[in-house]
């Protein structure tokens, strides 16, 4: 079937044609067909990358009256991203249509602008909930001649805690409405919603209640919780052109990984909350014109993210709430392409991967972690590949090449092409060539609290002292003349921390208290913790608890405001963090070749596998 079988005017026919599209998706050929013949309430279930914009879109600017000014149709999104994403599709459908306007209201910008758009005279609104409120507040909006409603991705709207806003919203909307409801899954609050504000709805899906995608591959990789972030830089090694997402549970865990990744010559960024509007449009920005190989998110900040081509959707950690991870891996396998999606996890999460089998209908295949000759073939084949395949500039180049000639014809095609080779691959191999095994052996536990394998610090520094988990690691590895990974399950807190390392480095941890290593005038103090202290408890000798006044001598300057050097200054942040809007990291950069996303891939950058010794870029390639 056609667009032009689905009874669609000419203006919008012609819009649909500008944009390449061939042929409707199964939920565009069911909602248009049937939203185009009557007038109806409609659920739809379908996922994520789907085309539900031009599902609702294009049968709602169908009946959209242009000559009148009045807001016609309301479409509610949970972010700013799709909520801006929308926007700009319809417009592109409506380019065509004479008077036609449409306008996003969202937070993070300017609300007199907003208001400005909607006195001028629109058809259709694309709004947050929490920023339509305030409009409907201002009695900035009229949503009396409303005729149409959409509620795009209703469930992550719920799970935002949008439920209170979108009754209030609701309820001022004329009752002889329409509401259409899109939905990825189907939680009792979205049955509610559609039971109170619905009358007889029709109902349409392109698949079963919160099934995956049939064209996604799920793999899941299992390790011990120290070896987390090591696991997450093999799978990006083991896959040469990754363009994927990587999902984190929390902020600073989003930043983290971010921050280790740059500094260890990816290119990746965040995505989170505690950017700014500005930072958010920045790394999206980069992001979609694929600067960026890995972007490091929160569920909340990717919720809306329309990107095409993402290949992989990495689980740094599974979501809290399972239905969650249908969410994630709609970020990729989408318009009918394939995707991978990737879950990180530890043996306490094997119960949550049987609980998201059940719940998406797709089983997942345990794959074991590639080892260091995997990930070296990959990446050679990866580079032959691109050999192959690179545009030979020929006047450029012709000057050149009667010196290049002279200088290499005393060797064979054969011994050329091993050199050519060699010149790349060595680094690489020499990264990985002792590289660990990074998978659960069988009969091995994780290394958490209590096991006998691993030991449990305590230590007298924390947040206060300018420390991030990060950094700190940095300084105890640094220290204890360790690799970084031995320093593990690091937990921060103002004023004490905690962290983890194998029982067999204990000596070397407990050397630097005869050490008299000092940070910022203050002696370093580590003890060996039998058990978890909460922060505020009883004082351990010498102010390290938060519960005695830690403030006094030892370099706190009498108890006042010791919070330079990367915590004064509003945004600024030692150890990679933003500072001062968006400089990141001290100014390290990844270093750039011409391998990926147009020439801007980072050069290979990793530190050694047991050693500080920085190698030159991989992938640095004069061809």
């Amino acid at each position: 079937m056609t667009f032009q079988e689905l009874g669609l005017n000419s203006d919008l026919l012609k819009a649909v044609t500008d944009l390449g599209f061939e042929s409707p998706t199964p939920i565009q050929q069911q909602t248009i067909t049937l939203l185009s013949a009557q007038k109806t309430d409609l659920v739809a279930l379908a996922q994520t990358g789907t085309g539900k914009t031009a599902a609702f879109g294009l049968p709602m600017l169908n009946v959209i009256d242009c000559e009148s000014k009045s807001v016609q149709a309301l479409i509610l999104a949970p972010t700013r991203e799709l909520c801006v994403q929308i926007t700009n599709d319809i417009k592109n459908y409506g380019k065509y249509l004479k008077g036609f306007g449409v306008t996003a209201i969202y937070g993070g910008a300017r609300i007199d602008g907003q208001i400005k758009d909607i006195k001028r005279g629109v058809q259709v609104v694309a709004a947050t909930p929490g920023r339509l409120i305030d409009m409907i507040e201002r009695r900035a909006i009229n949503l009396n001649t409303v005729k149409i409603v959409v509620l795009d991705e209703a469930d992550e709207m719920l799970n935002m805690g949008f439920k209170d806003d979108l009754d209030i919203i609701l309820k001022e909307t004329p009752k002889e409405k329409n509401t259409w409801l899109f939905s990825a899954t189907m939680p009792k609050e979205v049955e509610r919603i559609a039971r109170n504000y619905m009358s007889n709805p029709m109902e349409l899906s392109t698949g079963k209640k919160n099934e995956g995608a049939d064209n996604l591959e799920h793999i899941y990789y299992m390790v011990q919780s120290r070896d987390r972030y090591l696991a997450l830089k093999r799978v990006a090694d083991y896959y040469p052109e990754i363009f994927g997402i990587v999902f984190c549970r929390t902020k600073a865990e989003t930043q983290e990984v971010a921050d280790s990744l740059i500094k260890d010559g990816y290119s990746a960024d965040a995505l989170h909350g505690d950017l700014s509007q500005s930072q958010r449009d920045f790394v999206m920005k980069r992001f979609r014109s694929k600067t960026l190989q890995m972007l490091v998110a929160t569920d909340v900040a990717a919720r809306g993210i329309d990107v095409n081509d993402v290949t992989h959707v990495i689980n740094y950690n599974l979501p809290e709430d399972v239905e969650n991870y249908t969410h994630r891996t709609g970020r990729t396998a989408r318009a009918g392409k394939s995707g991978i999606a990737i879950a990180i996890i530890t043996p306490k999460d094997s119960g949550r991967i049987k609980d998201i089998e059940r719940i998406i209908k797709k089983k997942f295949e345990k794959k074991s972690v590639p080892n260091g000759l995997e990930v070296c073939e990959k990446q050679l084949f990866n580079l032959v590949h691109k050999l192959h395949n690179v545009e030979v500039k020929d006047e450029e180049i012709e000057s050149f090449l009667p010196a290049i000639y002279d200088e290499l014809k005393d060797l064979s095609k054969e011994e050329l092409i091993k050199r050519v080779i060699s010149e790349e691959f060595n680094r690489f191999h020499e990264y990985y060539q002792n590289a660990p095994d990074l998978n659960i052996q069988k009969g091995a536990v994780d290394g958490a609290f209590g096991n006998h394998r691993t030991t449990r610090f305590f230590l007298n520094m924390g947040h206060l002292d300018g420390f991030n988990i990060n950094s700190l690691k940095d300084f105890l590895a640094d220290a204890a003349k360790v690799h970084q990974r031995m320093v593990f399950n690091v937990d921060v807190k103002n004023s004490f921390s905690f962290f983890e390392t194998e029982s067999k480095l204990v000596d070397n941890f407990m050397a630097l208290n005869s050490a008299d290593i000092e940070f910022n005038n203050r002696k370093v103090s580590l003890e060996v913790s039998n058990r978890k202290m909460k922060e505020g408890g009883e004082g351990r000798g010498g102010g390290g608890y938060k519960g005695g006044d830690r403030r006094e001598g030892g370099g706190y300057r009498g108890g006042g405001d010791r919070r330079e050097g990367g915590f004064r200054g509003g945004d600024k942040r030692e150890g990679g963090f933003r500072s001062g809007g968006d400089k990141r990291d001290g100014g390290k950069r990844p270093r750039k070749s011409g391998s990926f996303g147009g020439g801007d891939k980072p050069s290979f950058n990793r530190e050694k596998s047991f050693g500080g010794e920085k190698k030159k870029g991989f992938g640095k390639s004069k061809f």
